[in-house]
């Protein structure tokens, strides 16, 4: 009877273990299944990402906020006097941020308006001389004439001595006097000759000086001019003006301080021009396109504001190619790295009005890139110039220093015209004198050779 009973107890205790096995193997394939279907249902979802965004955007988060940092430097040399601007604040195009001491500058444009005064007078002399060298010429030709006169009378008193010097009516003593005297004539006339051709040159050299213009247009004169401009420009510099409407950084200089043309004194970064630098990988670059809309975030007000914006370019290289240090792949150990290009975003003007940007804050950028009408590379010329100010342009708008050289030269000639009339008469009745002067010497000269 225990026997009997024994038996079954060993049946189940041998099925318990085949139990235990096929309840594991149902736990196990319940458990793939379930892993099964989860990475179907990833595959599902990655792939409906793909279809309705992977496809249609690239994204990063390597992207910063970028902007021009004008570099605020005198163009003079000076002593500085007063600061207007301070970090932080912001300026307007034109409003003067830092003021030089205009002593040095002040007596510059002084030295070159008296240096202008001269030269106008030197060159007015230069032209008075033409006059009083017209004379010197005439006066020579009269001495020509007085030489000619003086070497065919003593050739005539020879002609008359000498046949008289065989009958004995004249001396050999006295025809050798007559001989002497004609060699000194001759003499005479070769130097009145060559002085007549020296005082020709020197006009013709002084006429080349003044010809063709008047003593305004004179290059002296313009010259002298041009140095009483680059003064008054230099008094102009002594103010510095904020060339567009930003906001000062960097602030360095201080009062009193000596600084030197080029040096830079702060910054003005007009913040309503900036841009977000967004650097991708190589294979996001396919279908990165020119105009393609842009959707950024930046970490400074979250995900709740939206910024606008569109691709204006892609760098023409990687940023390790523009690096300090460019990567020396072919030296060494090589490692391949994915290199990143920096591409350009315009953002919107109305979302930066309404949520400012500063340079270097952290970006978000997603592109659409189902638009491929456009170009990765640009390829046309900018019309417009990508920044402009007229804030040095206007530094002399009123023509003040063109004034001033007229005004210096007006005074310089209206001097000079005062007496010009009486000194022009003098000079041609210098002439006629000089040949009746010589008239009257030759003929008393020629009395005196008769007795």
């Amino acid at each position: 009877m225990a026997e009997e009973m024994q038996e079954p107890l060993t049946a189940a205790a041998g099925a318990a273990p085949g139990l235990e096995r096929r309840a594991q193997n149902l736990k196990r394939r319940k458990a793939l299944t379930i892993v099964a279907i989860a990475v179907a249902l990833g595959a599902v979802a990655y792939a409906v990402h793909y279809l309705l965004i992977g496809a249609r955007y690239e994204s990063t988060d390597n992207a910063y906020v970028q902007g021009n940092v004008i570099q605020i430097t005198p163009q003079v040399s000076g002593t500085v006097l007063a600061i207007n601007a301070d970090d932080t604040d912001f300026v307007k195009a034109g409003q003067t941020l830092v003021k030089l001491d205009p002593a040095d500058a002040r007596i510059a444009l002084e030295q070159a308006e008296a240096q202008l005064a001269q030269t106008v007078r030197e060159v007015r002399t230069l032209y008075a001389n033409n006059s009083t060298l017209e004379a010197q010429v005439a006066l020579r030709e009269a001495d020509v004439t007085r030489a000619k006169s003086d070497v065919q009378r003593a050739e005539d008193d020879i002609a008359r001595r000498k046949p008289l010097v065989a009958t004995g009516a004249v001396g050999k003593e006295e025809f050798n006097h007559s001989m002497a005297q004609l060699a000194v004539a001759k003499s005479v006339l070769a130097a009145a000759q060559s002085a007549v051709v020296a005082a020709r040159e020197q006009l013709a050299s002084n006429q080349v000086m003044t010809s063709g213009v008047g003593v305004e247009r004179h290059p002296s004169v313009q010259r002298a001019a041009a140095r009483v401009r680059e003064a008054y420009l230099a008094l102009q510099r002594v103010e510095l003006p904020a060339p567009v409407d930003g906001t000062v950084a960097r602030r360095s200089v201080q009062l009193g301080q000596r600084v030197q043309a080029g040096a830079p004194l702060m910054s003005l970064v007009p913040l309503k021009q900036v841009w977000v630098d967004a650097n991708f990988k190589e294979p996001q670059l396919r279908r990165l396109r020119v105009d393609q809309p842009v959707t950024l975030v930046a970490d400074l007000y979250g995900s709740d504001v939206e910024f606008h914006g569109r691709v204006a370019g892609l760098s023409a290289g990687t940023g390790s190619a523009f690096s300090l240090l460019p990567a020396q792949n072919a030296t060494g150990n090589w490692i391949k790295v994915v290199q990143r290009v920096p591409v350009r975003i315009e953002l919107d003007p109305k979302d930066l009005a309404a949520h400012p940007l500063r340079v270097g804050l952290s970006m978000v950028a997603t592109v659409d890139v189902r638009d491929q009408t456009g170009k990765s590379v640009a390829d046309v010329p900018r019309i417009s110039p990508a920044s402009h100010t007229s804030v040095f342009t206007n530094q002399d708008a009123d023509g003040a220093a063109d004034a001033a050289v007229e005004r210096i030269i007006a005074a310089q000639l209206g001097t000079a015209r005062d007496s010009s009339g009486a000194k022009a008469a003098a000079r041609k009745a210098a002439v006629p004198a000089a040949n009746t002067v010589a008239a009257a010497s030759g003929a008393a000269h020629a009395g005196t050779t008769t007795h």
